[in-house]
């Protein structure tokens, strides 16, 4: 560890969110620009570097956490970004999407504020990308085997690149207009800035992954087809599927899947509608559910100017 009394003499610090006022008017991302890279090599140093890293196992990645904190604490970026990139083909996604169950299984959780791995995490993501450190990393040889990926959100596009750097000729099908699943349509802008999907597919196209978006499998695209032509198929879809509720009032007018709300305002975001169909403006919002799909919930209804919004909880 960089410093074997930080956890004890440096108080948790988290990025620094923008005032409120002015967040809710606007789609950009919620926390203020560059003011995590001044606080993070600080916060780096409260890792323990315990002898069993719960933080590593409460990840569902298995992150390299104590590892990649260490190297952050020295200002070794490079060499963080190697680490955090060697569980991870898209940190920067998780370091502002991800709920973050590293931080509930950091040690120093126990009777402190945890370490804020998240933000770590995003700081060295973003840092690669600012130092050049995440250039594409095409084979040097191809395999001759070709692959193709049903579905684009995180695991498809994370499944494509694994199999193009392998060396396979991968295409990625994709029933939307955009690539990206979930993150283009189901994450609103104001959690993620599309920019930074942007820039890993185009990382993606340079290193040979191929793209075929508006092309459902099953429509435009025989299943049976698609398996003949290709040597395997990755299936890596349904997030953006919604589960139906059989309950009382589920016909009426303006109940409305989550599913069926957010695209929609992802949309305007893009710039392909001026205002959505189901907009919140002027109406009183009551949202079912208390997790992150109703808080992406919650900051669209405010920011589309319901007049007023509830939230209903377990």
């Amino acid at each position: 560890m960089g410093d074997p009394r930080g956890f004890m003499t440096t108080p948790r610090e988290d990025w620094p969110r923008r005032p409120v006022e002015e967040r809710v008017r606007d789609w950009h991302e919620v926390y203020v620009p560059g003011a995590l890279l001044p606080i993070i090599s600080r916060q780096a140093d409260r890792c323990m570097d315990c002898g069993i890293p719960f933080c590593h196992d409460a990840c569902p990645l298995g992150n390299l956490i104590p590892e990649w904190n260490d190297l952050v604490s020295r200002e070794d970026w490079r060499a963080a970004s190697d680490r955090l990139h060697a569980t991870n083909n898209f940190p920067e996604f998780t370091g502002r999407l991800c709920p973050a169950p590293c931080e509930a299984g950091c040690v120093l959780a126990i009777n402190q504020p945890a370490v804020t791995i998240k933000n770590v995490e995003c700081a060295v993501a973003d840092r690669a990308w600012e130092e050049g450190f995440a250039r594409p990393s095409p084979p040097e040889r191809l395999s001759g085997r070709t692959v193709a990926v049903i579905g684009s959100g995180p695991t498809g596009l994370a499944a494509a690149q694994q199999l193009t750097r392998a060396g396979h000729t991968v295409a990625v099908y994709e029933k939307d207009d955009r690539i990206g699943g979930l993150m283009r349509y189901g994450i609103p802008e104001f959690k993620m800035e599309k920019r930074h999907l942007e820039r890993r597919i185009g990382q993606m196209r340079a290193e040979g992954t191929r793209f075929r978006a508006s092309t459902a499998v099953g429509r435009d695209v025989d299943a049976a087809a698609l398996r003949a032509r290709y040597d395997a198929v990755v299936i890596a879809t349904g997030a953006t599927a919604w589960r139906e509720l059989d309950v009382p009032g589920r016909e009426f007018a303006g109940v409305h899947q989550a599913m069926e709300y957010l695209p929609l305002a992802n949309r305007v975001c893009e710039g392909d509608l001026e205002a959505s169909p189901l907009s919140a403006a002027g109406k009183h919002v009551v949202i079912v559910g208390g997790g992150d799909t109703g808080a992406d919930c919650l900051g669209t209804a405010v920011r589309e100017g319901a007049a007023s919004v509830t939230q209903l909880d377990i």
